[in-house]
């Protein structure tokens, strides 16, 4: 008797918990946090392109600069400085807290941008 009742209690328990295992599965997705992401800003013409730039926190953004001249990515804030950026080459910064950050060109002061993070 207790044989045919854990054969008939173990197959409805598994697939009890097998389908309570997929509902949980399928929710994941909804409340799974995006992958941090790389976003891209062209140094080029004496301009920072995009101008203005927004990001989540965690996304990288990188400085790639196509200019025949050195450049820095300085936020006014003094939240990040890249330095010096030869032609050439590139650097890059992950977004860590939330802000609307502007930023110049130390060499070029004219050359303006804006990285918004949320």
């Amino acid at each position: 008797m207790a044989g045919a009742l854990v054969a008939a209690f173990v197959p409805a328990f598994v697939a009890a918990f097998i389908g309570a295992l997929t509902s949980i599965a399928m929710m994941l997705p909804a409340y799974a946090v995006a992958a941090p992401k790389t976003y891209y800003v062209v140094i080029e013409q004496m301009r920072f392109n995009p101008p203005t730039l927004t990001v989540q926190r965690g996304d990288r953004v990188e400085w790639v600069n196509k200019d025949l001249f050195a450049h820095t990515a300085s936020a006014t804030s003094k939240a990040f400085d890249s330095g010096s950026i030869a032609p050439n080459a590139s650097w890059s910064f992950v977004a860590g807290q939330a802000g609307s950050y502007p930023y110049l060109c130390n060499f070029h002061p004219t050359m303006r941008g804006t990285l918004n993070v949320r």
